[in-house]
């Protein structure tokens, strides 16, 4: 009886497997149709197979969602109407399957902020409200910060917080919170993606020979970095007047009291005070003063320097700005600090300490390509001052040639601008028929005062 029961049971076990092995079968049949049909771009002949497995085995495969969310794009893109409605709402659906069946490879602030973004670009065929769309922006972002990440996204948060500010229904801090918080993540990606990318910027005036692997990695983080930089841009422009001084000042004296020992507002109020100059407001020194006494760092070292600069005390300005330096320990953040003193000197005609801070700028972020415009700006303004003859003072041109086009090699936003500039110093350097002439091709020529620097004559 035993050996009977127990047949019985391998007997339904084997039959079950076999169904489980069967099904298997079919749903990897129905994944292979339309991932194929996906992935040449037929996305009508894939949305049958791909909704029937959707239907019969959301578990399945995670390709569901990945070839599921192109399916669903194209039909939006095609259709109109209550037809258009009804394929956003489903997209909007498959976000919320996913994060259901596959939450581990779900981001939060990513899927969220992607769901956010369909409703907000089909708003009108979904008639839904500002409010309503920054609410679901804003859930987003309070879920999961770290993974809302798409440049989009980040700005369409912030456009309808400013919309609803105009609209009387947010107020004035909370909008400057919430600029704050978006810069402060923009800033936060483009550290990011500049660290990886300076991974794969060289030293030398040559440039690294990159693996196709590593050249599409290159590729994205620069896509990026020049999308966060469009960004910054547009969120400052949307803010537009709404934080001048007029506005800024007031509200951050009504406010001061009851934030004064809160660090974070603190060094927000600083930092946007700064940004809008709004540097000679006594208000200004007030709240620096009380952050340097409650929480020093580098931005109170920097923006001493900068009360002592406005006083004419450079020296002890420059003492204060090294300090900030000294006091930064993030390489993005550290370079920032010694381009901005860079510029100081530039502005002053010490192009010899100018050019220092940019190299000490370079050393810790290879990528800042503006740090080798800017130096071969100082050295084509220096032409007519670091040479001996006429063909000796147009030879600096060569220099500052070969400088910008670095910049353009580093920096993948400044290829067109970097591309201008070489072309422009290039016609100013001196002509073959003068090379001709001068008869020293190829020879190296030594350029004096500040910039002590040598250059080679190009080959006839």
């Amino acid at each position: 009886m035993k050996t009977k029961i127990t047949l019985l049971i391998a007997m339904l076990f084997m039959g079950i497997n076999v169904i489980s092995a069967q099904g298997n079968e079919e749903d990897m049949n129905t994944l292979s149709i339309f991932s194929e049909y996906a992935k040449a771009k037929n996305y009508d002949a894939a949305y049958g197979p791909w909704m029937e497995l959707r239907k019969r085995n959301p578990k399945f495969n995670r390709a569901i969602y990945t070839y599921g969310e192109r399916i669903l794009k194209d039909k939006i893109k095609k259709s109109s109407g209550a037809e258009k409605v009804g394929f956003v709402n489903d997209l909007i659906k498959l976000y919320d399957e996913r994060a259901m069946h596959f939450a581990s490879k779900t981001p939060k602030g990513e899927f969220m902020a992607k769901s956010s973004q369909v409703k907000y670009d089909n708003r009108k065929e979904l008639n839904i409200s500002k409010d309503e769309l920054y609410a679901s922006f804003d859930a987003a972002y309070k879920a999961d910060a770290k993974t809302f990440t798409n440049p989009k996204s980040l700005y369409t948060y912030f456009s309808l917080m400013v919309d609803l500010y105009d609209a009387g229904k947010k107020p004035a801090q909370e909008l400057f919170n919430k600029y704050d918080d978006v810069s402060e993540k923009i800033e936060s990606e483009i550290k990011n993606y500049t660290a990886k990318l300076n991974k794969f910027v060289s030293e030398g005036d040559e440039e690294v020979q990159l693996s196709p692997k590593d050249a599409r990695k290159v590729k994205s983080y620069n896509s990026y970095l020049k999308a966060y930089g469009q960004i910054v841009g547009s969120v400052d422009k949307k803010l537009g007047d709404r934080a001048n001084c007029e506005n800024l000042v007031p509200l951050y004296q009504k406010d001061f009291e009851q934030f004064k020992n809160d660090g974070i507002w603190l060094q927000r109020a600083m930092n946007r005070m700064y940004t809008k100059e709004c540097t000679d407001d006594p208000l200004f020194v007030k709240i620096v003063q009380q952050k340097n006494t409650l929480d020093p760092n580098a931005s109170t070292a920097y923006y001493l320097g900068i009360l002592k600069e406005k006083e004419g005390n450079w020296s002890e300005a420059v003492n204060y700005f090294n300090q900030a330096v000294e006091l930064e320990t993030d390489s993005f953040d550290k370079a920032k600090r010694l381009s901005s003193i860079a510029a100081k000197y530039r502005k002053k005609g010490s192009y010899g300490q100018a050019r220092s801070y940019y190299q000490k700028a370079l050393a810790e972020n290879p990528s800042l390509g503006s740090a080798y415009i800017a130096i071969a700006q100082m050295y084509a303004k220096s032409a007519n001052n670091c040479g001996t003859d006429n063909f000796s003072k147009r030879a600096v041109y060569w220099l500052a040639a070969q400088t910008a086009r670095k910049a353009g090699r580093v920096d993948a936003s400044l290829k067109k601008a970097s591309a201008q500039t070489v072309a422009n110093y290039l016609a100013k350097a001196p002509t073959k028929s003068e090379i001709f002439s001068k008869g020293n091709s190829g020879e190296s020529i030594k350029i004096g005062c500040w910039i002590g620097r040598s250059v080679t004559v190009p080959k006839l």
